[in-house]
Order: C-alpha cells, then structure tokens, then sequence
C-alpha cells in the first residue's frame, strides 16, 4: 500500500491534466478568434477553426472508446494525447485560416480519446468506496475546465499572442504523457474483438454533416439554401444506416443493449438535456457583461469565476453524495437548482448589477457542477471492463452533442431576437444610424467601438441585447425542464462494488 499511493496519485493528475487540454480546447479558442481573424484573415472561413475539432473530437470518441475496450485504455490514451500534442503544435504555427482548420481537426482526432478514457481508467484503478471523490475530482476539472477556457484565451490574447492559446497545451500535455507512461500499468487482458469497420464509417460521416449543417446554417449558408438542406439530408440517411449497421454488427461500436439499462439511457438523455442548456449560460452571459455593461473581453470572462468555483464544490459534493444516496437522488437536487439559477438568468435586464448576476452564476453553477461527476458514474454503473470504454465515450459523445446542438438552436433564437429589437428600435430614426454597422452584437462589445455610437443610440441597443439574452434564457427552460423530468426516469442505484473481486484485485496489482 506504502508504494501503491504514489503511484496512483500521478496516474490521476496525468488523467486530470489530459481532461483539462482536452475539454478546454473546446472553449479556449473562441474568445481569441476576432483576433486570429485579423492577423490570418479568412473571415468567411473562421466557422471551420471550431467546427473542425468538435467534429473530429465527437467522431472519434464513440471508436476510440470500443477500440479502448477491446485493445486497452493506455494505449489510446497515450495515442490521442500525442495526437492531441501535434495539432496543437501545428495550429501554433498556421500561417492561414485553412491550415488553421485541417490543424484543429487533427487536435479534435486526439482530443476525442482523452476525456472519456480518462474518466474510464479512473473506474478501472479506483476500488466503489473511492470512486465517488474520485469522480468528483475529475467532473470538477472538466466542468472547471470548461469554462477557463473562455477567461484564459481571453487573457492570453490580451496580453501575450494568439498562438500561445494552442502552445499552452505543449507542456500539460507532455507532463499527462509523461506520468501515464511510467505509471500507469493496466491489466494486460483484454476482449479481442472484431472492428465495426461499417459502423465507423457511417458514423464519421454522419457527424461530419450534422456538424457542419449546425455550424455554418444561418452563418455562411441560409438555413433552406441547398447545401445546407442537402447536409441534412445526407447526415438523416447516414445516421439511419448507421443504425441499421449497429443492430447487425457483432460488435458494435454502440451496442444497442446499452440502452436497455434504464439508468444508462436516462443519465444520458440528463446529459444531452443539460449540456443543451448550461452551454447558455457560458456564452451569454460573457456577452451580457461585455455588450450590455461595456466590460471588456477579459473582464466579461472574469464573471465567469464565481461560476467556476460554484461548478468545483458542486461536482465534488455530488461525487461524494453519489456513494450516500442514489444518484437519481443527488440529480434531483442540484437539477432543480439549476433550473432556478436559469429561471433567475431568464430576469436579467439592463438594471441588473452585476454582483446580482454574480449570485445567479452560482446558483447555477452549483445546480449543473454534480452532473459532471454523477451522470459520468451513473453511465458506466452496470458494465463491466469490457464495455466500459465504449459506455463513457457514449456519454461524453451525447453530451457534447447536446451542447453543440443547443447553442445552435439558442444562438439563431437570440440572434433573430435582437434583429427583431433592433428593427424597431431604428424605425423614425436618420439613415445614418440606420446604416451603422449593428447588427451583429460583437460590433458594440469593445469599448473603442463603443465610444463612436451615439449615447441615445447605443442606450437602445444595449437594451434590445439585454431583452434578447433574458428572452434566449427563457427559452432555454424548455431543456433545463426537460433534464429534471429526465432525471426521474434514471433508477435508485447508487455507487456500489461493480467489480468483481478479482477483477479489481488484478488491476490493483498492476497499478502497483
């Protein structure tokens, strides 16, 4: 045991350091991307810099968990972190948008391996009576993560150089590599299996099509233009194969026996639901703070810590909880916290303080942080080594898919919103006010852009983008309320001896 400790701790923060790069790159990037686009250019091309690695992240995470399962955690972990390292290394020295965009994608490839393998091998070496701390610990980082991004990438534009947004993974990643290598021994059995070859590729280029209809309908294409319709339609066929393929497969790369487990179906309709909802609150409330208040983009990212520290305790006393009580138990708590802090989101208007929209970050922060460690357990609850792989980056895939779709679907709400109000907020008003360049709200954000609108002028539009947030809060009720009606559907199990005795006593001995 004296020498057991050791080595698990560097086997954890090597995990935890892996989670951090991975599901930070999410969120690191788009705070830092006005400026990339003026020294890069492409300006029609910047959608793809985010598209291109949440495709190829949430592609590869269902394969790299099943090819986890059948072939072993460290391996794929090892390899996506090397992956991950490249196209970070490689995005830091893009000398244009397009390069840029093939770059992230090879960091979404390596991303895709790193959090739910890592939530997976934390299962494998952490005896039931551990696994709730642990499993707060890690949702803590992901959660925590999550939302540093948006403040770091704000800060390291501001004050060092775009690149170092991509260079700063260079060295968390070389150290998770590192200890995983020289301290993570894991059980040499594994379940030979055959490869979903079909599966694979029906999956990859149904989410390829579903992604980019997501991210450039509204944007570069209208949403009834051909080409967005026809990705549509190409992801509706694929996605159907798809499943057709997965019924027939011997081994699937998501098994459709999986979803007979009541508590994993419903811990992962609470993650879709929940990540569709909270992904809100980290966009908009930046946008609150900077476009409403005239924050600057750093500032704006600094309401986002009491959120973050909101965010750690809840995923910690959820772990915890989680080993205490069932985990539909735990979730209906904090659901419904979460659903009032969005309620509470849903109130804001131009007389709101910030201290006042402080308070509700933390309430609903509170109310969202357990589901980063408790829906993650509850997922991989009923398996067993061989399929825990493939049930965490199922969970972790769904979840991302959530949060995708939802700020999406937000995002055309808010944005027709504020035309709607800045529609009638010009109306009587001289063609040159008319014709100022408005319409989009990051053009009022910076204080230098600020200062050239007229005070009557700007007081109206700072207005009609307070109501169009409050509004777009509003609505995302509609999923909160849908995450704690889903709850109830997930079972009374709690966090118990999954293992069989041997099994953990074998992984225990090569850890040691």
């Amino acid at each position: 045991m004296e020498r057991k400790e050791p080595r698990i701790g560097w086997i954890v923060v090597g995990l935890l350091l892996g989670i951090f790069v991975a599901s930070m790159d999410n969120t690191i990037v788009a705070t830092a991307m006005a400026t990339i686009v003026a020294d890069l250019g492409g300006l029609d091309k910047f959608v793809w810099v985010t598209s291109a690695y949440m495709v190829a992240e949430m592609a590869g995470m269902p394969i790299f968990g099943k090819l986890s399962d059948m072939y072993g955690r460290k391996r794929f972990f090892i390899f996506g972190l090397i992956v991950f390292l490249i196209g970070s290394m490689l995005c830091g020295i893009a000398q244009n948008i397009v390069q840029l965009s093939i770059f992230r994608a090879i960091q979404g490839i390596g991303g895709g391996a790193l959090v739910p393998i890592a939530f997976t091998i934390m299962f494998d070496i952490f005896p039931p009576e551990q696994r709730g701390k642990m499993g707060g610990l890690f949702g803590a980082v992901f959660g925590l993560s999550s939302i540093f991004g948006p403040l770091l990438g704000a800060y390291i534009t501001d004050y060092l150089n775009w690149r170092w947004v991509f260079y700063i993974n260079i060295p968390l990643g070389f150290l998770s590599f590192l200890l995983l290598a020289f301290f993570y021994r894991e059980s040499p059995k594994h379940t030979k299996q055959k490869i979903d070859w079909l599966g694979v590729m029906t999956l990859v280029p149904a989410i390829v099509c579903l992604m980019f209809a997501l991210e450039l309908g509204g944007n570069k294409y209208e949403w009834d233009s051909h080409i967005i319709i026809s990705l549509f339609s190409a992801f509706a066929v694929l996605f159907l194969l798809f499943l057709y393929v997965e019924a027939k497969a011997q081994e699937p790369i998501v098994s459709y026996h999986m979803f007979r487990k009541r508590l994993f179906a419903a811990s992962n309709l609470v993650g879709f639901f929940s990540g569709a909802t909270f992904i809100v609150a980290t966009v908009y409330i930046p946008l609150f703070i900077q476009g409403v208040t005239g924050g600057s983009a750093t500032n704006s990212g600094l309401i986002l810590l009491p959120m973050m520290l909101a965010t750690t305790v809840s995923a910690q006393l959820g772990g915890f909880l989680a080993s205490k009580m069932s985990y539909r138990n735990v979730m209906i708590i904090f659901t419904a916290v979460f659903v009032i802090g969005m309620f509470l989101l849903s109130t804001i208007t131009t007389e709101t303080s910030r201290l006042t929209v402080t308070w509700y970050m933390i309430i609903t922060g509170l109310g969202i942080g357990s589901s980063f460690s408790v829906l993650g357990m509850a997922a991989i609850h009923h398996f067993q080594e061989t399929e825990r792989g493939a049930a965490s980056s199922t969970s972790s895939f769904l979840r991302s898919l959530g949060m995708t779709i939802g700020i999406t679907i937000f995002g055309i709400i808010q944005r027709n919103l504020f035309t709607d109000r800045l529609t009638d907020v010009f109306k009587g008003m001289s063609h040159g006010v008319q014709s100022m360049n408005v319409q989009d709200p990051r053009a009022i954000l910076s204080p230098e852009a600020r200062v050239h609108i007229p005070a009557p002028v700007l007081e109206k539009i700072t207005a009609a983008l307070s109501s169009s947030i409050a509004h777009t809060f509003m609505w995302s009720l509609i999923p909160a309320l849908l995450t704690f009606l889903f709850v109830f559907f997930m079972t009374n199990d709690r966090l118990t001896m999954t293992y069989t005795t041997q099994s953990f006593k074998e992984n225990e001995e090569n850890v040691n």
